[in-house]
């Protein structure tokens, strides 16, 4: 078993690693992570880089993390990233013990939920979210969160699942009878869209056979 975590870790960190790193150039950052169970009521603040939070650039790099699991990734982050200030949040008391368990002292560990994020307004240099933004109810609202978060100029970092689209219509139309929390896959348009409701800009590039990567800008 230990050696399957390890390998899963290893998978995820390929995924993610880079384009995090791209966002936290100096030491010293803040990471915090979450996962969404069911919508959140009540309407957005208006669509735009004109809603919402304003905020000005300050110094110090401060990363977070959505959807944490056990730890794996976090602590692949910890060791290349020296110095950085890690806060991991997950839905699941259980995910936040086997992360415990992993990282020890060196990271914070909060219950939280990615759509309403416990967080200030500009907290963050980057929001990290891995193999979770498929489980969102509601995720222009998980988006939404993680722009409010991000200091100006910061970065939201999507790796997620993908698959082509004759797959992905098959998967979706069976995913509301899954029980794993599974909501919904999605294609690079519709994920370009989401995130470019908030954000100033989107890249999205695929990596390997069935994953993505997205990094969405937070204008400054």
């Amino acid at each position: 078993m230990k050696g399957a975590e390890d390998d899963h870790g290893k998978r995820e960190g390929a995924r993610g690693e880079e384009a995090l790193q791209g966002c936290l150039r100096r030491p010293g950052g803040h990471v915090r992570r979450g996962h969404a169970r069911r919508p959140r009521e009540g309407p957005l603040p208006p669509c735009g880089r004109g809603g919402g939070a304003r905020c000005r650039r300050q110094p110090g790099p401060a990363p977070a993390r959505s959807g944490m699991r056990d730890g794996a990734l976090s602590d692949l982050v910890l060791g290349k990233i020296p110095g950085a200030s890690l806060t991991c949040f997950d839905l699941s008391p259980n995910m936040l013990d086997a992360a415990r368990a992993r990282l020890g002292g060196s990271a914070e560990l909060v219950l939280g939920d990615a759509e309403g994020l416990p967080f200030q307004d500009c907290s963050f240099d980057a929001v990290w979210c891995n193999d979770s933004f498929h489980h969102y109810p509601d995720p222009e609202r998980a988006a939404f969160q993680a722009w409010r978060v991000l200091k100006a100029g910061g970065a939201l970092v999507v790796g997620d699942v993908w698959q082509p689209a004759p797959a992905r219509a098959v998967m979706n139309a069976w995913l509301p009878h899954s029980a794993e929390g599974d909501v919904r896959i999605y294609s690079e348009r519709e994920m370009r869209e989401i995130l470019g409701k908030w954000f100033d800009g989107v890249s999205w590039r695929r990596v390997g056979p069935t994953a993505c990567l997205a990094v969405a800008r937070k204008g400054r």
